[in-house]
């Protein structure tokens, strides 16, 4: 009876371990897409990202960990609209046989400025765009895992229904801004979405990507926004060097309003772990600082007022002194 139990036990724990061994691997380009299949593979598939937490996908350089990650993988999420240059080279040299699905398939994207014939794509800044990606996504499971179709189904629903209830709540945010002071300065231009979707004019001292040089021209056009909007904030990323910014607001003597979350989420101890909880970050810290000075106007108007009444009052003692000084004038000569 013992020598039985033990089979059963043995083969039980071999049935299980070929069930880990047959799980399938997702291996996504960035953060936030990893962030996204995630929630809708739950533990049926592993997911793994080739950018590191706090990397910059636009200037990445592959490493020999990232060509056994993508041997390894049996799906491949990417985003597309040129933001990883690098990944073409790396899944060829690779050999993998990994299937690969663009994440932004059917979104119509921004035609980016700096670029001749490229796209923007930050397209995960607009919560309503994210709906995109994760049917997509959620498309790509299922093709290739049909078994768990109702699983993947279910899952992606209910994290759909958490991007509707992000969205409303950037909305509504946003909307606390005075128009006239929803004007957004970052280091680089990856927030054409947010500010499309949500109602918020952008300037970035970089374009698309972070691999541009600054030009002069830039420093010349944000210095011309800065003096004739009044903005009194810009606003550093995570992913990239924010010296260039730092000397900007010491310039015009404005504050930086905090750090952003453009092309990586944050890690686990940041206020940003997620990719719902990037674009809330995101939101709170452009709000807290484009409506903080909101008080400076009355408060200036304070301090005028004060001025106003010290002028009269120095003018009233100043007329008592004369006055008095005249008396005594008088009575001498009395």
């Amino acid at each position: 009876m013992k020598k039985y139990f033990i089979l059963f036990a043995l083969s039980l724990f071999i049935f299980k371990s070929s069930q880990a061994q047959q799980k399938l691997k997702i291996v996504a380009t960035a953060s936030m897409i990893a962030d996204m299949a995630k929630n809708i593979a739950g533990d049926k598939m592993d997911v793994v990202c080739i950018v590191p937490i706090g990397g910059d996908p636009h200037t990445y350089e592959p490493t020999p960990r990232d060509v056994k990650l993508v041997v390894s993988g049996d799906i491949i999420l990417m985003n597309g609209l040129t933001f990883e240059g690098w990944l073409t080279e790396l899944i060829k040299n690779s050999g993998t046989k990994a299937k690969t699905y663009t994440v932004t398939k059917d979104i119509n994207a921004i035609t980016a400025v700096d670029h001749a014939n490229s796209t923007d794509p930050h397209a995960w800044m607009d919560f309503t765009l994210g709906y995109q990606y994760i049917l997509n996504i959620k498309n790509a499971l299922i093709e290739n895992d049909p078994d768990n179709k109702v699983y993947y189904e279910a899952r992606h629903d209910a994290y759909l229904e958490q991007l509707k209830a992000a969205d409303k709540y950037v909305m509504n945010k946003i909307k606390t801004i005075p128009e006239a002071r929803r004007i957004l300065i970052t280091s680089h231009d990856a927030f054409q979405y947010y500010g499309r979707r949500y109602g918020i004019r952008l300037e970035a001292v970089m374009g698309v990507s972070t691999d541009a040089e600054i030009k002069i021209s830039d420093r010349t056009r944000l210095d011309k926004v800065i003096r004739a909007s009044k903005v009194p904030a810009v606003f550093i990323e995570s992913t990239i060097n924010p010296k260039f910014l730092e000397q900007v607001s010491k310039d015009h003597n404005i504050v930086i309003g905090g750090e952003l979350y453009a092309d990586s989420i944050g890690d686990e101890d940041s206020d940003a772990p997620t990719y719902i909880d990037m674009l809330k970050h995101n939101t709170d810290v452009i709000v807290a600082a484009l409506t903080k000075q909101e008080s400076a106007p009355v408060e200036e108007e304070h301090e005028q007022n004060s001025l106003a009444v010290k002028i009269v009052l120095y003018g009233i003692l100043g007329a008592l002194c004369i006055g008095g000084f005249l008396l005594m004038l008088f009575r001498v000569k009395d």
